[in-house]
């Protein structure tokens, strides 16, 4: 059975008068750093020598020299696609007439939708590389309002059509080698003039 009290249980009290008690006498304390800073610099040593420094990651472009003189293309050869800011986008080989590709279709959100108009160009693009047997130069317009989603879609399905075009190239002509030929240029009065009543 505890007994009454204090926490702890049966401790005996005193009685009768309180004596003195002795202060405790406090010892000193000293903590020797010296070790603790060696130890510090021989870590800080090991970490600097066996961590592998992190090299800036950079991506190396190349960017083709300016050149002062024009360059002579057939016209025959050049295949224009223009992106007008309507969204509407056009092609013509040479100086034919510019003829429209597949109208998007609009969602019911609002947004439209070119799927039909980026596989229509990747086939035009197809189609003449291989009949002009690796001659044909595609050059994309846009206008300066014109949806810059479209844009680079239209760039991305120019990509894309290069593996048909050289697997087409091999099967029908026997050309191996493919040297790409694709440019931007800019939109100018004289296109839209063009495509004013298209």
């Amino acid at each position: 059975m505890a007994g009454g009290g204090e926490l702890g249980g049966g401790q005996k009290q005193r009685r009768g008068k309180a004596g003195k008690r002795k202060a405790k006498k406090r010892l000193g304390f000293r903590l020797d750093m010296t070790p603790l800073v060696d130890i510090t610099f021989l870590l800080l040593t090991f970490f600097m020598l066996t961590t592998s420094m992190i090299t800036p990651q950079t991506m190396e472009m190349s960017v083709p020299p300016e050149i002062d003189t024009p360059i002579e293309v057939k016209q025959s050869e050049l295949l224009t696609i223009r992106i007008r800011q309507d969204g509407m986008v056009f092609y013509n080989m040479g100086v034919d007439a510019p003829q429209r590709f597949a109208a998007p279709s609009k969602a019911k959100d609002g947004s439209f939708d070119y799927k039909k108009t980026l596989a229509e160009i990747k086939k035009v693009v197809v189609d003449q590389n291989v009949e002009l047997k690796n001659r044909c130069i595609v050059v994309l317009k846009a206008e300066g309002e014109a949806p810059y989603g479209l844009v680079v879609q239209v760039l991305d399905e120019l990509n894309a059509a290069e593996p048909d075009i050289i697997d087409r190239l091999k099967r029908e002509h026997g050309i191996n080698e493919r040297k790409r030929k694709f440019t931007v240029s800019p939109y100018q009065a004289k296109d839209a003039e063009e495509l004013m009543s298209l």
